[in-house]
């Protein structure tokens, strides 16, 4: 199995495995993401598809919270159901053979509908200190309709070189993100690259390459859920030579850290509770601890309100 996954990855960018999982580990997380999205935590990172803006679950009404559609951050730093999808049942070999390196599972997004977001590459923006060092993988967890906005990709778009922004970096410009739409589309267009739809079963995972060009399709019908999981991993040796947090799980690891950064006037909506605050942040425990600061709450008046920590 895995010579032909790593012979269909290394030439197409992608490689699927098919009904990767069973319909309880499925359930299982599924369930847990409901309970989530009920008890509504502080800690848990939102970005709304509708309108751009970035809030914490729990600053959302139930009803919002339940029916808009949103991509939900991280949830493997609170559901371990979550995680164990994302690192278990074998998953763990399989990305390292295609990987070459021992995978991270660095951040993990839920989507209840479709994204509908445009064609990309995800090292764009989750751009490894070393190319090619990050891989994805997207778990269906529901079969997909046609009709609510399913994953589209282009077979082979890996290969394309990628284009250089102005500062030397392939880590996206805003400023410079219509010069590298015209680029992609015209090497889609030299290289007569197709679209293509997943048409997705319950249980089934898209592996792909970081640099494979793929986006959410269209949403016909509003009404669809196209429930799904993406979880993105690291190299081992990119983590290490961060001195990053890594928790071994499966043969592989997950990466410790706190929850994405919330803009300012979220924050203020939020109340802070001291002992929250230091066990989220080891940095400033510690930095509390050796008298740099008189207590976290002084650093976050300081520092952390600017830095979009999480009060509590």
């Amino acid at each position: 199995m895995k010579i032909n996954t790593k012979e269909k990855f290394d030439h197409d960018g992608y490689a699927v495995l098919p009904k990767f999982f069973s319909s309880l580990w499925i359930d299982l997380a599924v369930k847990r993401v409901e309970s989530i999205r009920r008890e509504r935590p502080l800690d848990v990172v939102v970005d709304m598809l509708d309108t751009g803006d970035r809030t914490a679950l729990g600053l959302l009404s139930l009803q919002d919270a339940m029916t808009r559609r949103m991509k939900i951050n991280d949830l493997h730093l609170v559901v371990p159901e979550v995680r164990a999808l994302a690192l278990n049942n074998g998953i763990g070999s399989i990305l390292q053979d295609l990987l070459g390196h021992t995978p991270v599972l660095c951040n993990s997004l839920y989507f209840e509908k479709g994204s509908a977001q445009p064609a990309h590459v995800d090292s764009l923006y989750m751009t490894p200190a070393t190319p090619q060092h990050l891989i994805a993988i997207w778990v269906a967890l529901e079969d997909t309709h046609p009709d609510a906005g399913p994953l589209e990709y282009y077979p082979g778009s890996h290969l394309i070189e990628q284009m250089k922004f102005s500062n030397g970096s392939y880590h996206f410009i805003p400023g410079e993100m219509p010069n590298w739409h015209t680029y992609m589309a015209n090497q889609v267009k030299q290289k007569g690259l197709k679209i293509t739809s997943f048409a997705a079963k319950k249980g089934d995972v898209f592996v792909w390459h970081s640099d494979l060009l793929h986006g959410g399709g269209q949403i016909k019908n509003p009404a669809l859920t196209r429930k799904s999981l993406v979880f993105h991993y690291y190299s081992e040796v990119d983590c290490r030579s961060r001195h990053e947090t890594l928790m071994p799980q499966s043969g592989a690891f997950w990466l410790k850290r706190a929850p994405q950064k919330l803009p300012a006037s979220e924050i203020v909506k939020m109340p802070f509770v001291e002992e929250v605050y230091l066990a989220r942040y080891p940095d400033v425990a510690a930095a509390v601890k050796n008298g740099s600061f008189a207590s976290g709450a002084v650093h976050f008046d300081m520092y952390g309100r600017s830095e979009g920590r999480i009060p509590n």
